[in-house]
């Protein structure tokens, strides 16, 4: 009778096993693809999650907190009790991991580190993560080219001739030397065991930005860096190593990380990226030995693969979750929180070769290229967006209406000030004044991009262009889905006169909100172009006489949360007042994935799927 109990529970077993397909693979089905996989240029979530799971930071988030850390490649998190934080909160000391080998067989060193951070300053593309590393090191200058020219007194076009990359003349040369090694060396040294980070202020928020799931805080193998020609660590030349195309960077599609997983192949015919377990991980391999990240666009090609259990996790957008509940095999988590908003903005001057424009004046056959300079063109827009129906109708209500585009929860978020509304007649009336009346009686079109495969960014360009239509059947607006770096590379060159995208939060404080939308240099804000630029930088009477951009920085630095509170609340009024843009909705998470799928746990700020937690049973 043991007998065949034993055998019993042994064919159970073996057929249960059988259930789950692919037991030592993962297949995550996503849309898009990377941008970059170089850490210090991408930013964006295709390119952070596969960043995360081959690269190791010097400290993680404590499971699903946003303020609670452990450590990774450090020994130890830092805090004022153990002495790692000091100089009244301006100094950080990390202790380094002893025995961490990266994917080459190299064994990590304080050097790394400091190589790290010190290559990331240097390189500081356009549009790139790096301007958060430059708040916190350099305080008023958000970039070298800032820095450069506030510290020296020199523009970095006087010193740095744009063709050769080198020095225009000796004393151009020792100015940057001099940058260097007073500037960039000091802010990031080795301490014997220690690496320690010299702020420009209190940052509370530093171990935010520096944390796992940060592409730009991943540790980068400095010998094997050095060998693909990136930076060789020394102060002559460094100059050579700044503002790269991100085709340029040797890690635009390879990785000299010491994650948990290494790059196989990033096939971009497919959109596919493969990693595989590294057998050599400091914290042992992974269980899942391998992972494929799939940017499959069309929704029911995911379903169908999701259904026959050939991809174990997919992104399933809220509008279509009714087709796949009910599913015994699935695991659908709803209401998850987020801290991420989806905007729509507004490029101030578009560049004049673009091809969404159409003849780039205001002739009844395109706009013109400082199209939404005008404050009613931009009121016009926002009021002329069905936010409800967007939440309701296409998100099947997973969604929240905020007044602008810093998310509920964070401090200076106030339910208080008004929403964006949806009125024709609103919009209509401020699209009667613009141009003095020759917008109503000639008309307009151009074309707004979504990235193949966001059904949700997609309907919301679609609703604009109905509701414009019915405004005035002069109003014509395309829209048309283009691959994901595709849609990055046009807003980075400044092509797209109006662009729907979301954002992630980098670390959970309100700057990381408002900076990024408002202030001139923000990563959105940059690409509202010069005139935006001059307007952001040009005293207001609102603000008793300083700018909006003084107005940010003023209240990022503001220690006093209940005074940091009323700055950003007036900032948002000015906002609202100009019209900067505007908050289609921010989103209310969900998950969906096979249920053999174990180890999945929430992280709002996270970029993408740990796999390293991973394993698969049922």
């Amino acid at each position: 009778m043991k007998k065949l109990l034993v055998v019993f529970l042994l064919v159970f077993a073996i057929f249960a096993f059988a259930e789950v397909k692919n037991p030592d693979t993962i297949v995550d089905l996503t849309i898009g693809e990377p941008d970059t996989l170089d850490p210090h240029q991408a930013y964006d979530t295709a390119s952070g999650e596969v960043i995360f799971n081959v690269y190791d930071n010097l400290l993680e988030y404590k499971g699903s907190s946003l303020s609670e850390f452990l450590p990774r490649l450090a020994e130890e998190v830092p805090t004022a009790d153990n002495g790692l934080i000091t100089d009244n909160g301006k100094t950080f000391k990390f202790k380094i991991r002893k025995g961490v080998k990266f994917h080459s067989g190299n064994e990590l060193t304080p050097y790394d580190v400091e190589y790290t951070f010190e290559r990331a300053l240097i390189g500081n593309p356009g549009g790139g993560p790096i301007w958060m590393l430059y708040e916190v090191f350099f305080g008023d200058y958000f970039s070298l080219k800032s820095a450069v020219k506030g510290l020296t007194g020199h523009s970095w076009s006087e010193l740095v001739d744009p063709e050769t990359k080198e020095p225009v003349n000796d004393q151009a040369k020792q100015i940057l030397l001099d940058f260097y090694k007073k500037y960039i060396d000091s802010k990031v040294e080795v301490d014997g065991d220690y690496v320690v980070f010299h702020l420009a202020a209190p940052k509370p928020y530093f171990l935010n930005i520096i944390a796992q799931g940060s592409s730009w805080g991943a540790i980068l193998d400095s010998k094997a860096a050095m060998g693909l020609g990136l930076w060789d660590g020394k102060a002559d030349g460094w100059w050579k190593f700044h503002d790269w195309k991100k085709e340029d960077s040797p890690l635009y599609a390879k990785e000299i990380g010491s994650g948990p997983y290494e790059l196989v192949t990033w096939d971009r015919t497919q959109q596919k990226v493969t990693l595989k377990a590294f057998d050599g991980y400091w914290r042992g391999p992974a269980k899942i030995k391998n992972v494929v990240i799939w940017g499959v666009d069309e929704w029911s090609t995911r379903k169908a693969m999701l259904e026959k259990g050939e991809a174990d996790i997919a992104y399933v957008p809220v509008q279509y979750l009714d087709q796949v509940e009910g599913n015994p095999d699935l695991e659908i988590i709803k209401g998850l929180p987020s801290v991420s908003i989806t905007a729509m903005n507004f490029n101030w001057q578009v560049k004049p070769d673009s091809p969404y424009i159409g003849s780039g004046k205001l002739d009844g056959n395109g706009v013109p290229v400082d199209f939404f300079a005008d404050k009613n063109v931009r009121l016009g827009f926002i009021y002329s967006f069905d936010y409800k129906k967007m939440i309701n109708e296409v998100l099947n209500g997973f969604g929240e209406l905020v007044p602008t585009a810093l998310p509920k929860g964070f401090l200076g978020y106030d339910d208080n000030l008004p929403k964006p509304k949806f009125d024709l007649a609103e919009a209509t009336k401020y699209f009667k004044r613009a141009y003095r009346g020759q917008l109503w009686r000639k008309g307009f079109k151009m074309i707004i991009l979504y990235n193949t495969g966001n059904s949700s960014r997609q309907k919301s360009a679609e609703l604009l262009a109905d509701s414009l239509k019915k405004i005035n059947p002069k109003f014509n607006v395309e829209a048309r889905g283009v691959q994901w770096p595709t849609f990055l590379d046009a807003r980075k060159n400044g092509k797209m006169p109006l662009y729907i995208i979301g954002w992630l939060a980098d670390y959970p404080d309100p700057n990381n909100f408002i900076y990024t939308y408002y202030h001139s240099d923000g990563d959105y804000g940059h690409y509202y172009g010069e005139k935006y630029a001059k307007f952001a930088n040009a005293p207001q009477a609102f603000f008793g006489g300083k700018s909006l951009n003084q107005m940010i920085l003023d209240a990022s630095s503001e220690l006093n949360p209940e005074v940091r509170q009323e700055m950003y609340v007036k900032i948002q009024e000015f906002v609202i007042r100009e019209g900067i843009g505007v908050p289609l909705f921010q989103p209310v998470g969900v998950r969906v994935h096979r249920k053999w799928l174990k180890g999945w746990y929430p992280n709002s700020i996270r970029p993408g799927d740990d796999y390293y937690k991973y394993s698969k049973s049922e």
